[in-house]
């Protein structure tokens, strides 16, 4: 596979992007930019619009306004061209009667490749040799999607969007198609533009994350730099919680009580000097049993930053 160019202009760029359906605002005013050879991971609720830019994306539904640029062209139903560089996973379809082989013979032809040796390349990578004369109908859930992605990858894309592309894998699968995403943005300058619940998953994929919330982006931040606003606490227990809470409270040190009777501290006092307060908890005669950082995770920011956003609009 011929590697892109990775000079970072940009490869996506949605621009005040809107779609309403009658009184009903699906998007509003949607702008973002993915570069080149980036992930890009795509975050939202079902029904914050997550779908519905997607289908844009691949023209299957007109904007109410605003407009879509993918390698420099706008996208519209007039954009043929555009689609020989664009490989999209919606949903997994494929012909059930048919086999791997020939499902992804069609896909070459539709393509209008001349190789016949991409079906069999994009079978190896995908890890679909034992299952290449099987019919669609009877493979796994989660070969199923092997199927469809392999159909998005066939004419090898400079971009890949993809609604939902592990589910139904297994562990193994999961790791595989990360590799394999991985390799084809940072070896070959893949644009891939990714929708996924499984978040603890994008968060070891994506470069960087965009969170809608009906119909709006509230939130951009790079992976790189989501380390710096992610919440950290320190979780407190002990074998007398209320002499615990006599002395935090006597040394002025803030805390609230999780539902399981655990103390939860946020104060940098504390998160940075944890060693001190197992210090005082110990000369205090109430050594903690339990005395841990705990930092949240992508799922837990994304949870918080819808709350936040439905706060503030209340």
């Amino acid at each position: 596979m011929e590697k892109l160019s990775g000079d970072g202009s940009a490869a996506i760029q949605l621009e005040n992007l809107s779609k309403n359906f009658g009184d009903y605002h699906a998007v509003s005013n949607l702008s973002l930019e993915v570069k080149g050879g980036e992930i890009f991971g795509f975050l939202g609720l079902n029904g914050a619009g997550k779908s519905t830019t997607i289908k844009m994306m691949l023209s299957l539904l007109r904007p109410s306004s605003g407009s879509i640029y993918m390698l420099g062209n706008k996208v519209d139903s007039g954009a043929h061209k555009l689609w020989e560089q664009v490989g999209y996973l919606e949903e997994a379809t494929y012909y059930p009667g048919l086999t791997v082989m020939e499902n992804l013979d069609i896909a070459r032809r539709l393509q209008m490749i001349s190789d016949r040796q991409s079906v069999t390349r994009v079978i190896q990578k995908l890890g679909l040799e034992v299952h290449k004369n099987k019919k669609a109908k009877n493979l796994s859930l989660g070969n199923k999607q092997r199927l469809a992605l392999a159909k998005a990858m066939i004419h090898n894309p400079k971009i890949l969007i993809l609604d939902e592309p592990i589910n139904g894998l297994d562990p193994a699968g999961v790791v595989e198609i990360r590799s394999m995403l991985l390799e084809l943005s940072r070896s070959f300058g893949v644009t891939v533009f990714i929708s996924s619940h499984q978040l603890e998953e994008l968060s070891k994929l994506v470069d960087r994350i965009g969170i809608i919330q009906e119909g709006r982006l509230i939130q951009e931040i790079k992976m790189a730099h989501l380390e710096q606003s992610l919440q950290k606490h320190l979780v407190l227990n002990g074998h007398n919680k209320s002499a615990m809470e006599r002395i935090l409270n006597e040394h002025g040190y803030l805390f609230e009580k999780t539902k399981d009777g655990r103390l939860l501290l946020s104060e940098d006092s504390a998160i940075e000097k944890p060693e001190r307060l197992a210090e005082l908890l110990v000369r205090s005669g109430q050594p903690p049993t339990q005395l841990n950082i705990v930092t949240e995770d992508l799922e837990g920011y994304f949870l918080r930053m819808i709350q936040n956003t439905r706060r503030i609009q209340k």
